[in-house]
């Protein structure tokens, strides 16, 4: 399947998560992905399991759900670039391609010939995008960055997890994954200037820039109010109700919104005297009283079903929903409707696969990428650039491939 991307060919240079996250977005665009990776090793996510992909037999293979989940749709080539007949291999490579995009730390590639003043030193034109915990210049340029200690540097964890206990990561590398997508965006607006200029561009993505950055809402809450944002659990910091409420069988996130719709909640739970309590008429009074509200809408919840109050809430408009396990999410029905799951063919057998939430109108999205054995596709990328079986035989040989 083309996709509205089928005209760009990328060169992954990434590892782990943040830049491979970049580049299977470009992939599910429809781009060619070109993943390189160590000979016999591979990404060092393969090995991040268990669990690992079964095979047909039921036995499991060497890739761990970890890489699976980030490098759908690309094709890896096995390539030593730290020898120089893998070098020169990648420069050929990035010669014909229109991304490059790579995640190690500062000035490592340098030594290869591989960094961004070199490869477009080669063909202007190249995009070439570098993602680090850092950034490119600064007093921590140099030191390498995981996704836990940036969401800990950035500010996150300060505001995630209960009032009382202790500071709490994201349940997903969330750092990882905007840095990620702040690339795949960063990548896409130099094509689009590269189509009116000719010209390529260098991009510098730091994590620790993405992290302060998506802190959003509670930073400027800092910036203009001059309170420092501490962890209030579920708790909204600016909009209320909407919380975590117990009802009588489990719990349940209530997302007002606004004023008309928490009118609508007190309607739906037999309590439309609360909607004009002066405590609670706006937003603003029921942030300042909500240590007031909160209790009264637990103790009211708790008269209904989790079943019975969803029902009540839906059926008047109000923003609710039930806290889902992963098992529950993909047995929720519009997520079965939307067909966001699905099971590929995979060279091992089948795997499953979580689509690409982009849906248009008119441009086709792939929809049948899966993740590749490591080193599937070296002989037919080589082959493209001219690199012929006797090549490839003495490449080989050597360890370079």
């Amino acid at each position: 399947m083309a996709g509205p991307l089928s005209h760009l060919r990328v060169l992954d240079l990434g590892r782990i998560m943040a830049a491979p996250w970049a580049t299977q977005i470009l992939g599910d665009l429809g781009a060619e992905v070109i993943k390189i990776e160590r000979p016999g090793v591979g990404d060092d996510t393969r090995g991040w399991g268990p669990p690992f992909l079964k095979d047909r037999d039921g036995n499991p293979t060497k890739d761990a759900g970890y890489f699976l989940s980030v490098n759908r749709g690309k094709r890896s080539v096995t390539l030593d670039i730290t020898k120089p007949a893998g070098q020169a291999i990648a420069k050929r490579l990035a010669q014909d391609c229109d991304i490059v995009i790579e995640n190690f730390k500062v000035g490592a590639l340098a030594r290869y010939g591989l960094d961004a003043a070199s490869l477009r030193a080669l063909k202007p034109s190249l995009i070439y995008c570098s993602v680090t915990g850092f950034g490119q210049d600064g007093p921590r340029a140099e030191q390498a960055a995981y996704d836990f200690m940036i969401q800990a540097m950035c500010g996150l964890m300060s505001i995630t997890g209960e009032a009382e206990g202790a500071p709490q990561k994201v349940g997903v590398p969330i750092v990882d994954l905007m840095t990620g997508m702040y690339a795949a965006v960063a990548v896409l607006a130099a094509v689009a200037r590269r189509a009116e200029t000719g010209h390529g561009e260098t991009i510098d993505l730091a994590m620790l820039d993405v992290g302060t950055g998506i802190l959003a809402n509670q930073a400027m809450n800092y910036l203009v109010g001059g309170r420092v944002p501490h962890r209030a659990g579920n708790r909204h910091p600016n909009i209320q109700p909407q919380d975590v409420f117990p009802a009588s069988d489990g719990e349940i996130v209530l997302a007002v919104g606004n004023d008309g719709q928490f009118a609508k909640l007190c309607v739906a739970i037999d309590r439309p005297d609360w909607a004009t309590d002066p405590r609670f008429i706006r937003n603003a009074d029921r942030v300042r009283h909500n240590a007031a509200l909160t209790p009264l809408l637990a103790a009211r919840f708790r008269d209904f079903t989790r079943a019975e109050l969803t029902s009540r809430l839906d059926a008047a408009g109000v923003p609710c929903g039930p806290i889902n396990t992963v098992p529950d999410v993909f047995a929720d029905r519009q997520v079965i409707h939307r067909g966001v799951l699905s099971r590929r063919r995979h060279p091992a057998g089948e795997v499953p696969m979580i689509g690409n939430p982009i849906r248009m109108a008119e441009a086709e999205m792939r929809n049948d990428g899966v993740p590749p054995l490591l080193g599937q596709d070296t002989e037919a990328v080589l082959d493209s650039i001219g690199i012929g079986v006797a090549e490839r035989a003495s490449l080989a040989a050597e360890g370079i491939i």
